[in-house]
């Protein structure tokens, strides 16, 4: 498959194109990018791949059979409309769409055209999450009742800023993605805006989101740029036990010393073994070790989907119940409310 990545920021820079090298049955064909600077680093990254002005240039040359369509939040609705009417299959940077109303336009004009539109929930394939999920599979902790995620990051200065942007709709899509996939459909959500006052408008710089999931677990997730803070856990609390985590964001925290997954597939997104998470059961304390992070296994399997035409490894319809979720948040933190999802 030939993916042209649109757009060269924070997240195709480092959470893109390295992993779209380092997929298998996946080739880089072309990036879009226009400020002289991204131009640059991208011939300085990528000397072998074509550098286009925009998306229309992109698809005119007929080099491309997707696009991840990566721009700031705001741009993306009418990228993603474009490369659909243009027959190009599409993956989507979160959050994909400003609302479910808006994420459901993009699903049906998708279908429509028949082409395959996924959402880039890239999360989904932590390092830290791979090893919880495997944890909760073995059935060790029996009945899980709630369950804490925190993702908190010392990194004001890549907060989107506005009305548009805000911690909910950035990182708020990843930790809310992944609550969903452990624990399926959420009823009722509760949540918390930290606001803080900015030129570009309020903007939600941390938040906390409470949801009572349809099988009864509670699960509360929270994220904030701003307070110095630059650290991951997660908490369960269940029937014979607990399990905590405070394991690194190993795979982004590579990216941004330098090393890329093609150089090392193997070794790659694994926690070392002094921050590995630990099982409390019946009194007893297990480390658990870690499971391997691999991004990468988002686009081998989204352009599996695309051959064998079956769903693409987030499907848009569970990315519209992440939206659904977000919506609800702000209802909530806005009004003071517990909002009751259909």
């Amino acid at each position: 498959m030939r993916i042209g990545l649109v757009g060269y920021g924070t997240g195709g820079q480092h959470f893109h194109a390295p992993f779209i090298r380092a997929a298998k049955g996946v080739t880089l064909a072309g990036i879009v990018a226009r400020a002289p600077k991204t131009i640059a680093k991208v011939r300085a990254d990528y000397p072998d791949v074509p550098i286009y002005p925009n998306l229309t240039e992109m698809l005119t040359t007929g080099t491309v059979d997707a696009v991840t369509v990566t721009t700031p939040p705001h741009t993306r609705r009418e990228l993603v409309l474009q490369a659909i009417a243009a027959g190009v299959h599409v993956i989507a940077d979160k959050p994909f769409a400003p609302s479910a109303q808006v994420g459901r336009e993009l699903q049906a004009a998708a279908t429509a055209q028949g082409v395959t539109l996924g959402v880039f929930h890239n999360r989904r394939y932590d390092t830290d999450i791979r090893t919880l999920r495997a944890v909760l599979d073995t059935g060790a902790l029996g009945k899980i009742w709630r369950v804490h995620s925190r993702m908190d990051m010392d990194d004001a200065a890549t907060l989107e800023r506005g009305p548009t942007g805000g911690m909910l709709r950035d990182m708020g899509s990843h930790v809310v993605d992944q609550m969903l996939w452990l624990f399926g459909p959420v009823t009722k959500v509760h949540a918390h805006l930290d606001i803080i006052d900015d030129p570009a408008g309020p903007t939600d710089a941390g938040f906390v989101v409470s949801m009572t999931h349809k099988n009864g677990v509670f699960s509360q997730v929270s994220s904030s740029k701003v307070n110095h803070i630059a650290e991951n856990e997660y908490r369960v609390y269940a029937e014979h036990g607990a399990y905590l985590s405070r394991m690194r964001d190993v795979q982004a925290q590579a990216i941004f010393a330098g090393k890329r997954p093609v150089d090392d597939l193997a070794g790659w997104g694994y926690e070392t073994p002094d921050h590995w998470s630990e099982l409390r059961i019946h009194g007893k304390v297990e480390r658990v070790p870690s499971e391997q992070g691999r991004y990468h296994d988002y686009y081998e399997a989204f352009a599996k989907a695309v051959h064998t035409k079956a769903e693409p490894p987030v499907r848009v319809a569970q990315a519209i119940a992440v939206l659904q979720v977000l919506d609800g948040a702000r209802q909530s933190a806005t009004q003071s409310c517990v909002v009751t999802l259909d």
